[in-house]
C-alpha cells in the first residue's frame, strides 16, 4: 500500500467513521420515532398546504402549513415527508404530524425506512470505529511488550 493510500485510510478511519456516525445519529435520532409513529397510524391528522417547492439534483421537497383537522393546531414553513408525486404548489394533502421536524403524507411512504437504516448505518459506523480504536490499542500494546528492556 503506498503512502497516500495509507493516509487516506486513516483520515476514513479516524476521522471519517467516527464524523458519519455523529451525524447519522444525530439526524436519525431526531425523526426516528415520529417516521415510525406516522407509519403505524399515530399523531394528529391534519392538512398540509403546499406553499414552496425547493429542488436538489435529484429530488424536490415541499414546504408549506399544515393545520389540525379541529383547526387547533398549525405549523407553518414545515416540510412534507412521503409527498405524493402529483402534488404541486398550492395544493392541499392530508399529513400526520407526530412531532418531527415535518410533518407526514397521511397516503404513507418509505421515510421510516430511510431513518431506520440512516440510523444503523450510524451505529454500525460507530461500532465500527470502537473496534478501529481497541485494535491501535491492542496494536500498541504488543508493541510494548517486544520492546527490547533497556538496562
Amino acid at each position: 500500500m503506498s503512502k497516500i493510500s495509507e493516509w487516506r485510510t486513516k483520515i476514513g478511519l479516524w476521522i471519517g467513521l467516527p464524523l458519519f456516525a455523529a451525524a447519522a445519529i444525530a439526524y436519525g435520532a431526531t425523526d426516528l420515532v415520529p417516521a415510525w409513529k406516522a407509519h403505524n397510524g399515530g399523531g394528529t391528522t391534519g392538512t398540509f398546504t403546499a406553499e414552496r417547492e425547493e429542488c436538489g439534483r435529484r429530488s424536490c421537497s415541499f414546504y408549506g402549513a399544515w393545520e389540525a383537522a379541529g383547526g387547533d393546531r398549525r405549523r407553518s414553513d414545515v416540510k412534507l415527508f412521503d409527498e405524493p408525486d402529483s402534488l404541486v404548489v398550492g395544493q392541499a394533502v392530508e399529513a400526520v404530524d407526530t412531532g418531527a421536524s415535518g410533518v407526514f403524507a397521511a397516503a404513507g411512504g418509505s421515510t421510516y425506512l430511510f431513518v431506520t437504516g440512516f440510523m444503523a448505518a450510524g451505529f454500525a459506523a460507530l461500532a465500527g470505529w470502537v473496534f478501529v480504536i481497541r485494535n491501535a490499542l491492542r496494536r500498541r500494546r504488543q508493541r510494548k511488550a517486544a520492546a527490547p528492556v533497556a538496562a
